[in-house]
């Protein structure tokens, strides 16, 4: 067994009454928990969610749910109840900016892969789309089905502290409704408590960057301006307003959240000044000068500050407790990454959990966990206030830049419209600002591109090919640490995509007909190791064919190679060509995956 050391001492712990016990315990039923929650119940993990609020989130917040996570949701069985909730991909994409939604169209923009060149690549990567979906609509779906398949959800119930042996972490928590405190015995603690995470205080995590870097506030509020929107289809409306108060992101959002008569307006602030204050009339107010039509009368739900973020843990554990979600990574909405990471986090985890807790692995594969998602959590927060700041050249290319006088503002924004060269100036900037803009919503790069290296890869020197633009453009490859490439396969009555192939529960070996001697060698192994491994072999004449002949041009392997599939779809380990002796070579690189090499 390959050692495991965490640093933690032997702790003698108190008498305690009252004691729960469970494997897992959960803290946090947002996107990242509840996910977590639901990953380890459909593994067969028993686990306790707990959350201080009394019910999943009551505002919208996070809502595009990019392919990744859809891939998830399909691979775990609820991608169609996630469809039938959500905004369908062919009305998110049409974005705007704008000098208010009944105003002047600055232009718009072709987002979350609609452009029809873009559309390719997004369709050729996945067999799901980007769609929107409120985290109002999210949460309740991901809670009812991990407390179906065995998760124990208890609402008002308040983390405390924890204290951690070698064995156990015994969590103190505190039921708000009664004020009664007692103790969740459990193998391991996953903190997904959000930004502000005490779980991740508890245990020190390491941090880079700062929080509440600026001010933001939402406004929730109904209205139907259909007439204004519905030809123009998209989750999101910018607006660039003289004489409005332009702080945050520097730029006004109308984000829709049902369309079209359910809003959020995300508005930003002066964090270093007093904070506005806010009560409906002023918050209708905002919301009839964003939108340019000053007889609406909205519904106003609520409204909320709240503070921008850019700080990422550096690791993401301590012993038997983990985080995960905004707790190890905090940014403003931009690129719309946040619930998606957080969901791929609990997806990464629960996995390698279920391995250590049936005895399969040894703990040292949670260590990997660390070595796979700290990086991720580090580009996605770059990437995110990065996309934030790039609106400066928006107001560069208008000229408004550091002006505050409204007068000022307009006839500059009116500049473009000019035949002249100072016009034709405003116009080529423009261009070119406008163009920035896909690093935010069309970073297929970001939102795919996540190559693990660690100690659960067996590493073949390799890396997929280089991209035309990392944040943009995502590469298929089979390297090791790559995600399993997309394609459609099957037979003649149904087709698949790939990673169905590759369930969750399991491992899985994908060959090809000249490499069938993998499949017996598979059955060996998984019966020597005391794991779940089954092997799929691709070709015509077997239950799965290459139906378009696109696996043939993706798998980077021979035809008698292999590929060592995780349960989260990463690629483990491959074999170019079939090994003299399959076994030995298969037997190898899954226990060295597993940390049982020795």
């Amino acid at each position: 067994m390959a050692e495991f050391n965490d640093g933690i001492a032997d702790t003698e712990l108190p008498a305690v009454e009252d004691v729960v016990e469970t494997d897992v315990l959960v803290v946090g039923s947002g996107p990242g928990g509840a996910a977590a929650a639901l990953f380890l119940s459909t593994l067969g993990v028993a686990n306790i969610m707990i959350t201080k609020y009394r019910w999943t989130a009551n505002t919208p917040r996070a809502h595009i749910t990019n392919q990744r996570a859809m891939e998830v949701f399909r691979d775990l069985g609820i991608e169609q109840q996630v469809l039938a909730d959500a905004t369908p991909h062919e009305l998110c994409g049409d974005t705007v900016f704008c000098t208010s939604i009944a105003g002047e169209e600055i232009g718009r923009i072709h987002t979350w892969g609609t452009r029809p060149d873009r559309e390719a690549d997004y369709q050729l990567a996945s067999p799901c789309l980007t769609v929107d979906i409120p985290q109002t609509y999210l949460e309740p779906i991901l809670v009812r089905n991990a407390t179906e398949r065995g998760t124990q959800a208890r609402f008002s119930t308040e983390y405390l502290s924890h204290v951690q042996d070698h064995d156990k972490v015994d969590v103190r928590v505190r039921d708000r409704l009664t004020g009664h405190e007692y103790t969740i015995r459990c193998r391991y603690l996953v903190g997904a408590d959000g930004a502000r995470s005490k779980v991740a205080a508890d245990i020190d995590l390491p941090f880079e960057g700062a929080m509440d870097i600026a001010g933001s506030m939402n406004i929730t509020f109904k209205a139907d301006i259909s007439q204004y929107v519905d030809h123009r289809p998209s989750v999101l409306y910018w607006v660039i307003q003289p004489g409005s108060n332009v702080g945050g992101i520097g730029t006004g959002l109308v984000r829709m959240v049902r369309p079209w008569d359910e809003w959020l307006i995300v508005w930003g602030y002066d964090i270093n000044e007093e904070p506005p204050h806010l009560d409906d009339a002023e918050a209708a107010r905002i919301v009839r000068d964003l939108l340019g039509m000053p007889d609406l009368e909205p519904e106003i739900t609520g409204y909320s500050l709240w503070g921008v973020n850019e700080m990422y843990a550096t690791h993401l554990q301590r012993g038997r407790v983990f985080c995960v979600g905004d707790a190890i990574h905090r940014h403003p909405p931009s690129n719309g990454l946040g619930s998606n990471t957080s969901v791929q986090d609990s997806y990464n985890l629960a996995w390698k959990l279920a391995a250590v807790l049936r005895g399969e692995a040894d703990p040292s594969l949670l260590e990997s966990y660390s070595e796979e998602r700290a990086p991720v959590a580090k580009r996605i927060v770059t990437r995110a206030n990065r996309s934030a700041r790039e609106f400066a050249e928006i107001f560069d290319a208008l000229g408004i830049t550091g002006l505050t006088d409204p007068a000022a503002m307009a006839a500059m924004i009116e500049q473009r419209k000019e035949n002249t060269p100072e016009g034709a100036a405003r116009r080529a900037a423009l261009v070119s600002a406008m163009d920035r803009k896909n690093y935010e919503f069309n970073a297929h790069g970001v939102e795919l591109g996540q190559f693990y290296e660690s100690r659960a890869i067996v590493s073949d020197g390799t890396r997929p090919a280089p991209s035309p633009d990392e944040d943009l453009y995502h590469v298929m490859s089979t390297s090791p640490g790559a995600h399993l490439p997309h394609a459609w396969v099957g037979d003649n009555v149904a087709k698949r995509a790939m990673m169905d192939l590759a369930p969750y529960d399991r491992w899985t070996l994908i060959t090809g007909v000249a490499g069938e001697d993998w499949a017996p060698a598979a059955e060996k192994v998984a019966a020597a190791l005391g794991v779940a491994l089954t092997s799929v072999v691709i070709g015509p004449g077997r239950a799965v064919t290459d139906l378009y002949y696109d696996w043939s041009k993706l798998r980077e392997v021979e035809e008698s190679g292999a590929l060592l599939v995780r349960p989260d779809k990463h690629v483990a380990w491959r074999a170019h060509t079939l090994a003299d002796d399959p076994e030995a070579a298969l037997h190898a690189a899954l226990s060295t995956v597993l940390g049982r090499d020795a």
